[in-house]
């Protein structure tokens, strides 16, 4: 995973108070201030999504750039399928539900297609 990668991990996981970097869990410096409110439900939701996709576009690179491009694309589109899940959890909007929706099913269908045309091109 990229330096910058880890950090970006770790801000995301910071901001949303994660335990693993509290004082509790001896990460000295990193402390959850208990006093300031908890992130709502969706935030965590989102923040945990965002760093699943992120994690998941650390890929080893083929040198092949089709199939570099799919790879990272299938995670990236997996990761817009789970934030439109939690859209639709916790998000009341009529508009923008529709839009999640219409994201999982588009998305899904392109994870199909690429994950075919990876079977077939040795990826």
């Amino acid at each position: 995973m990229s330096l910058k990668r880890i950090l970006t991990a770790l801000m995301i996981a910071a901001s949303i108070g994660s335990p693993a970097l509290s004082q509790e869990s001896g990460h000295q410096g990193m402390k959850h201030d208990a006093t300031a409110a908890e992130p709502a439900p969706s935030s965590r939701a989102f923040a945990e999504a965002n760093a699943k996709m992120h994690k998941d576009m650390d890929i080893d690179f083929t040198g092949n750039a089709d199939v570099d491009f799919v790879r990272g694309m299938i995670a990236h589109h997996q990761g817009a399928i789970d934030m439109a899940k939690v859209e639709l959890e916790y998000g009341k909007d009529e508009a923008i539900r529709k839009l999640a929706e219409t994201i999982i099913k588009v998305q899904e269908g392109e994870i199909k297609m690429m994950k075919e045309w990876l079977a077939g091109h040795g990826g």
